[in-house]
């Protein structure tokens, strides 16, 4: 066999697999999707293709920070045990993992909420090797004054006029994408859906109305997609949009970066002790981001939710399933067990304990065991 035919035939070989590969994910019924990284990896478009057969079952129940502390315990204090308080409530884990990144920018050691970022990337592999699906969020720190996320100082037009700041941004932009690229488990890239710039039509962050324009805001996200993807080469990240509850005079699309840079469509909505209003603001808001989604062929979550401290009876059953479990949404994320003043998974013998047990029984609620056979 002379070396040309040995060429040919190698290249006939590489074409014969990744044709099998590709027909493997896409088919008559998951149609290949328009997505931000054209060269995202073979894992991450599985994610894509499992978010898109979890939304037909119901979706998927996610929580902050999950394993790494929750309501009297700690991680920290025994590094070998991965538990959960949703595990502790239905002997199960959430099926989405939630993260912070907040503080990897400085090179800190710990996150925004304490947590090593050692401990964590433990905890995003060992979720990973069990199946579930990771989120990230970033509470960057403001570019201008060094201060926090809610240091609502102006500084994101300096990103574009200011050489010094400009500089500063790459480099933490940098940090971010070297953490992720240590996400990984036997040698390959960790999926991520990774959830930058929240709430941005909100007052409280730099990045957010009125401390940051549309223009500014769209051209942030824009840039540090280009940086991420191009620069660094994380091809492993599905991008997610979400912004705060909506307003009356609120437009849910005037920060939308565009189609080309957003993967997922989400919406974030806290119910501060009133149910009516909480009702309504979920009815509406899901409703109006599930109109654009189909329009733009995208999926949607209910990014971040939950009562502070579920004082309200039956929360879970009677105020927030009613309301998304025919919703269309992919998941739902409830936000962190920090201490006994501040949670929003009930603790085992808290009033609403047996409520989010029945919650947790309905086929559309899908933990951990329920998603575990997806994407194999």
């Amino acid at each position: 066999m002379n070396y040309k035919t040995i060429i040919v035939r190698s290249i006939a070989l590489c074409s014969f697999v990744l044709f099998f590969s590709c027909k493997s994910i896409y088919d008559r019924e998951y149609k290949e999707p328009s997505l931000v990284d054209y060269k995202l990896d073979r894992n991450a478009r599985k994610l894509h293709k499992r978010l898109t057969y979890i939304t037909k079952e119901g979706f998927a129940v996610g929580h902050q920070d999950a394993t790494s502390y929750g309501l009297g315990w700690s991680r920290l204090d025994s590094l070998n045990e991965i538990k959960s308080d949703v595990h502790e409530l239905v002997n199960d884990n959430p099926a989405i993992y939630g993260y912070d990144i907040s503080k990897i920018e400085l090179e800190a050691p710990n996150n925004i909420d304490g947590i090593p970022f050692n401990a964590m990337r433990e905890e995003i592999i060992n979720a990973h090797k069990n199946k579930g699906i990771i989120t990230l969020s970033w509470h960057m720190d403001n570019l201008l004054t060094g201060g926090d996320s809610w240091d609502q100082t102006s500084s994101v037009n300096a990103v574009f006029t200011d050489d010094s700041i400009r500089l500063k941004y790459e480099l933490w932009v940098g940090r971010v994408a070297y953490f992720i690229k240590s996400l990984q488990y036997k040698g390959k890239a960790i999926p991520i859906l990774f959830r930058p710039f929240h709430e941005m039509n909100g007052y409280w962050f730099w990045w957010g109305d009125p401390n940051c324009n549309s223009i500014d805001y769209i051209r942030l996200w824009r840039e540090t997609v280009r940086l991420l993807r191009d620069k660094h080469k994380l091809h492993n990240l599905l991008y997610v949009y979400s912004p705060n509850k909506l307003n009356p005079e609120d437009d849910y699309m005037q920060y939308y970066p565009g189609d080309v840079y957003v993967d997922v469509l989400g919406i974030d909505i806290y119910d501060f002790q009133n149910s009516e209003d909480y009702i309504k603001s979920v009815v509406n808001d899901l409703t109006l981001v599930k109109k654009v989604a189909a329009n733009k062929g995208k999926l949607f979550a209910f990014t971040e939710t939950g009562l502070e401290k579920i004082p309200t009876k039956n929360w879970f059953t009677e105020v927030l399933y009613p309301n998304i479990k025919d919703s269309g949404i992919s998941w739902i994320l409830f936000w962190r067990n920090a201490n006994m003043g501040h949670y929003y998974i009930p603790h085992k013998n808290h009033e609403n304990a047996s409520d989010f047990r029945i919650f947790a029984d309905y086929p559309e609620t899908l933990f951990l065991k329920d998603i575990q056979t997806q994407g194999n």
